[in-house]
């Protein structure tokens, strides 16, 4: 089933993100079959990163919320809110693919 995690920084934690962020990739690399989509969040500017919006498939919430406790951004402290919710993709995505 896929899940939606919303997470949204603690205030002022843009240089502990940056630092973090190459073990966060890393992590997120190793669930990169299961990963239907993944990016940060931006701020008003579209330039700085406020959060994450990940939809990864996991077989129950319970190892959810077991693969975001172990998160590298979640560890370091860098989420301030964090929300999990089961989510059903019903309509094929067309927009907003990285550049190749």
């Amino acid at each position: 089933m896929l899940f939606v995690f919303h997470l949204l920084d603690k205030p002022g934690t843009g240089e502990l993100r940056a630092r973090v962020r190459p073990e966060h990739k890393a992590y997120l690399g190793a669930k990169a079959d299961s990963i239907a989509f993944a990016g940060p969040l931006l701020g008003d500017d579209g330039q700085t990163m406020v959060g994450s919006l990940l939809v990864i498939d996991f077989p129950s919430q319970a190892e959810a919320r077991a693969w975001l406790a172990a998160e590298p951004f979640t560890q370091a402290g860098v989420y301030g809110q964090s929300t999990i919710h089961a989510f059903a993709n019903l309509w094929p995505q067309k927009a907003g693919f990285p550049p190749a």
